[in-house]
């Protein structure tokens, strides 16, 4: 395959436009691209390279984008190449995306050092698309010494994204504790570190309040193996004002040594591959049931739950009856 071939050696040189036509590949659903699209993604996993994954998630408004760009150019400036994977949530009607991300960070986006890519999440839950751990890859074999990844918002499906990372962010407002009470159990046990954004100007005690809240709420929840003392802790941070970002890095540098140096984060990336095998194979299952003679059989169930003639549990073990039916001769 020279076009591949080609391809996956601009990635690996470092080619940016290179680099945003193999996860435009990796993205696609045509069978004939997802063919190429695999011998892509193992000649990049080939190469044996290896960024330190951020996820990050937050509520709608927290400032994802303005924290994301803030902190990639302390990176950039500390010498660093850092890769934004920022995933939109697209329509349940029409399946279109804004993609308004780049626009958002327009200082990051002209950083030589950096490279920001915007993906529609489709249908895909979990606050990432599906293929983003394909361009994980694709960014790690084009030598970004960061990857951040940013989720569509945040809920419990989001922690998904601890999947993909090695460390995970959560953001979260200035007096937020009220709108997280739904959802910052099944967050906070995921987080690696919680940042309280917007901790500037008249919102600077409220956000020293809310830290000290959380701190509390952490301490409550029993240490992970994979932790050191202290692990994991909520800080204040200001992207506006590009506040408390460099002590932000430094505990995550901390963290990420600290397992490294304990075996945790090759442990933890092992079990991440497991899962995400497990994933491929359910999403493949899945699209088994679009194909025919499966398609004509998931529509006329379909039909006949909607008519009332069947129950979805009846039809739904009709269904897999059917695929787990051996071959006629």
């Amino acid at each position: 395959m020279p076009a591949e071939t080609d391809l996956a050696q601009g990635v690996i040189a470092g080619d940016r436009r290179a680099l945003a036509r193999a996860i435009t590949l990796v993205e696609s659903a045509r069978p004939d691209h997802r063919i190429r699209a695999l011998a892509l993604v193992e000649a990049a996993r080939a190469t044996g390279r290896q960024a330190l994954r951020l996820g990050l998630s937050g509520t709608p408004g927290v400032g994802k984008s303005t924290f994301i760009e803030s902190f990639g150019c302390l990176l950039t400036g500390q010498g660093l190449r850092v890769a934004v994977l920022a995933v939109d949530p697209s329509s349940a009607r029409t399946g279109g995306s804004i993609l308004g991300d780049k626009t958002r960070m327009e200082r990051l986006s002209r950083d030589p050092r950096a490279f920001i890519r915007p993906s529609p999440s489709q249908t895909h839950l979990g606050g990432v698309a599906r293929r983003t751990r394909e361009a994980v890859a694709l960014c790690e074999a084009a030598g970004f010494d960061v990857v951040l990844i940013e989720t569509v918002g945040v809920g419990q499906s989001e922690t998904m994204v601890a999947d993909l990372c090695d460390l995970f962010l959560l953001l979260i407002a200035p007096a937020g504790g009220d709108e997280l009470q739904g959802v910052k159990r099944g967050i906070m046990e995921m987080a690696d570190l919680i940042l309280v954004n917007k901790a500037d100007g008249d919102l600077k005690p409220a956000a020293l309040r809310t830290m000290a809240d959380y701190a509390g709420a952490l301490r409550l929840l029993r240490r992970r193996p994979q932790d050191p003392p202290g692990f994991p802790k909520a800080l204040c941070v200001s992207a506006l004002a590009e506040d408390g970002l460099r002590p932000a890095w430094e505990e995550m540098q901390t963290l990420a040594r600290w397992r490294a140096d304990h075996g945790h984060a090759t442990a933890r990336r092992a079990a991440q591959a497991r899962r995400w095998f497990e994933a491929e194979v359910r999403e493949g299952l899945l699209s088994v049931l679009t194909r025919d003679p499966g398609r004509r059989a998931l529509a006329d169930l379909g039909a006949q739950v909607e008519s009332g003639a069947l129950g979805p549990e009846t039809a739904a073990a009709r269904l897999l009856a059917l695929l787990a039916a051996p071959p006629s001769s």
